[in-house]
């Protein structure tokens, strides 16, 4: 969406950027260090993070970057990187994880451009030989062969946001994107900021509702939960969210599981509205 004062379309680095400068003085004190994909692994975006005082692990591809992988090429084959490898258990499956670093390699041509630090993690089956996974990334942590992997790590987890959270409200049962085209004006902003408030409630009542807990535990998919909800409260009037949970609670004959003592029955009332 254009921000106020501007005629073009808002993008991702825009947005960014915007969010840095906003939200600095907050955050840096908490030594912040900013995650993301090759999107942002760009000089003005680094070095703005930078200014204000925030760390970053980015991202960053070789197609998006062929000159700064020409200079890495030089200062590999000097033999200069540093590595280290470690082993782990991942289900049944034995994998090999292969780290590789280099400080200080400039992220543009000229002379004042950005120097920045680079990692490379590899993950294979040990048994195989199979590649699992592959990412490169450009940070302004130093690296040594004690910390790398720690860093690669680091930069790796972003995946985590984006499946738990974006993935989520995308696929299951959000249907967050379905909501972008609505409206002439304000009517997307609001469905957006009422998926965003339904994800950050539902995810507090994981870990502060027993009754709700248990339910998500054993309706596991989201959409199954949404439909069983959307299905009582359409044909049933509840007189609280407490009264629906054991409800369901009963219904699935979970009363054992929640405590001792069985819940008391309450019947809903037929909603004749």
């Amino acid at each position: 969406m254009p921000q106020d004062g501007h005629v073009k379309q808002d993008c991702e680095q825009a947005a960014g950027k915007r969010w840095i400068t906003h939200h600095a003085t907050t955050l840096v004190p908490h030594h912040v260090t900013l995650l993301g994909d090759d999107l942002y692994s760009k000089e003005p975006f680094c070095a703005l993070a930078l200014h204000h005082g925030f760390n970053f692990i980015l991202v960053c591809k070789p197609d998006s970057h062929p000159k700064f992988y020409e200079r890495l090429a030089f200062w590999q084959a000097q033999g200069v990187m540093v590595q280290c490898e470690q082993r782990r258990r991942h289900g049944p499956v034995t994998e090999m994880a292969l780290y590789r670093g280099i400080n200080d390699v400039l992220l543009q041509d000229g002379k004042h451009t950005l120097s920045v630090n680079w990692l490379e993690i590899t993950v294979i089956n040990a048994k195989t030989g199979a590649q699992l996974y592959y990412n490169t990334f450009i940070t302004n942590h130093r690296l040594s062969a004690q910390n790398v992997a720690q860093v690669a790590q680091a930069g790796r987890g972003r995946w985590k946001i984006e499946h738990e959270n974006n993935n989520v409200l995308k696929t299951k049962g959000y249907h967050l994107e379905h909501n972008f085209g609505h409206g002439k004006q304000y009517l997307s902003a609001t469905m957006l900021s009422l998926n965003l408030l339904a994800f950050l409630f539902h995810t507090v009542l994981e870990w502060s509702d027993e009754s709700y807990a248990l339910l998500r535990q054993v309706l596991a998919r989201r959409q199954t939960f949404f439909e069983d909800f959307r299905a009582l409260t359409r044909y049933m009037v509840f007189e609280s969210w407490h009264h629906l949970m054991d409800f369901m609670i009963r219904g699935l004959k979970l009363e054992t599981r929640l405590n001792s003592k069985p819940t008391p029955k309450r019947e809903p009332q037929l909603d004749t509205s």
